[in-house]
């Protein structure tokens, strides 16, 4: 197996790892970046750019080999992203947590979400994990359709009171937010406040000029043994609960009915904060690095009480949507059973079926790794858990 990049002394565990990824998890195309008190220690890249490339071993052909600069659509790991943004609104003195969404958005106040907080948005705990009336694909690409269903929408639990991960509506109500409060939309405030000042190569909304270094994605098979150790299949429970079309785990991620086409130029270009994030695995990872502290030398976008704030425990047990036990902060998965990090203090955001974004403040890492396989994994996806295994064996040693 080729693979194209460097570590540095001590972090030769990652590379092994990584390259197990190809021989017996599956990987055909990815790239995996680390951080460690802001400079860059791990990065590697293999394979080919698109799913259905050819030359998966050599990957020499410029056309088809992934390089230093493909990017992918990362899903859920935009998640993380977007809500930097609030939160730095929220550094700035622009936006309260604690103050009802409808004192930003008006409209959101109707159908018993007047006391629907800020905070409560981003702790998956606003009780609109659905729509009664989900939209179509084409629907989706208009930011403004989303956030006008999302506010006819009744609440299926009294907010506040429990939390349910907000699969695709997470990304309406944050995204409509951040509008109201700066009158720009998401993804190109986030080009302007995060990605452009860090140098990091990820977008909410892809443009043109980059649309080249991004593969197509596809869906890879879980080998039998799900791969070091980790479940390979589900719980009777979760598998009950996806396959249920009245519960509320299948009605969140059919927000969108059918779901959009990730390798179509349009759903790429379109800002959908909670799903169609595209990112390098070194613009993650730089991301991640950057909530924590300066990056090689320079930008830092969270204070030391922003961080504080961030990985605070909001929520924690049981999943109303996922059926599993889930730990958030504000915007952030916490290290937990259901999505293993580094350790305990460790936040971050996976991507369903393989993309990962995390920092750990204590031990001064941040990590990134993309690919364009994805499997049926939603929150541990077997690779990028072998390689978050690997760096904590080389700061062990």
């Amino acid at each position: 197996m080729k693979v194209n990049g460097t570590v540095a002394e001590g972090f030769e565990p990652v590379r092994t790892a990584f390259v197990r990824n190809f021989e017996t998890l599956g990987d055909r195309g990815a790239a995996v970046a680390v951080y460690r008190d802001g400079r860059k220690v791990v990065d590697l890249w293999a394979g080919t750019k698109d799913i259905d490339g050819t030359d998966v071993v050599d990957a020499t052909d410029a056309t088809h080999a992934w390089t230093a600069g493909t990017a992918q659509i990362v899903r859920s790991a935009t998640k993380g992203v977007a809500a930097a943004a609030l939160l730095l609104l929220h550094q700035r003195g622009l936006l309260d947590l604690d103050a009802p969404v409808g004192e930003y958005w008006p409209e959101f106040k109707a159908a018993g979400k007047e006391r629907v907080l800020v905070r409560h948005v981003l702790s998956h705990r606003a009780g609109l994990p659905v729509l009664d009336h989900p939209l179509t694909p084409e629907e989706s690409l208009d930011p403004l359709r989303g956030a006008e269903a999302v506010a006819r929408q009744a609440p299926v639990w009294e907010p506040g009171t429990d939390h349910g991960y907000h699969a695709l509506t997470y990304g309406w109500l944050v995204g409509e937010l951040l509008r109201r409060v700066t009158g720009k939309g998401i993804g190109d405030w986030i080009a302007e406040e995060i990605a452009g000042p860090l140098g990091a190569d990820l977008w909410v909304g892809l443009p043109d000029r980059e649309a080249s270094r991004v593969g197509r994605v596809g869906r890879v098979e879980t080998p039998e043994n799900g791969g070091g150790g980790l479940r390979a299949r589900p719980k009777r429970s979760v598998t009950e609960a996806y396959e249920d079309p009245d519960s509320l785990t299948r009605r969140a991620f059919a927000a969108i009915t059918p779901f959009p086409d990730q390798n179509d130029p349009a759903y790429r270009a379109a800002a959908l904060p909670a799903t169609n994030g595209i990112a390098t695995a070194d613009g993650l990872a730089r991301f991640y690095a950057s909530l924590m502290g300066e990056v090689d030398g320079g930008t830092r976008l969270f204070t030391p009480t922003t961080l504080a704030v961030a990985r605070a425990e909001e929520s924690a047990g049981p999943d109303r949507v996922l059926v599993i036990n889930t730990r958030f902060g504000l915007g952030y998965m916490l290290h937990g059973s259901a999505s293993p990090f580094l350790a305990a203090g460790s936040f971050g955001h996976p991507g369903r079926g393989g993309s990962l974004g995390f920092a750990d403040p204590e031990s001064g890492i941040a990590f990134g790794y993309v690919t364009n396989g994805f499997r049926k994994t939603v929150t541990a996806d077997p690779r990028a858990q072998a390689l978050v295994r690997a760096v904590r064996a080389a700061l062990a040693s």
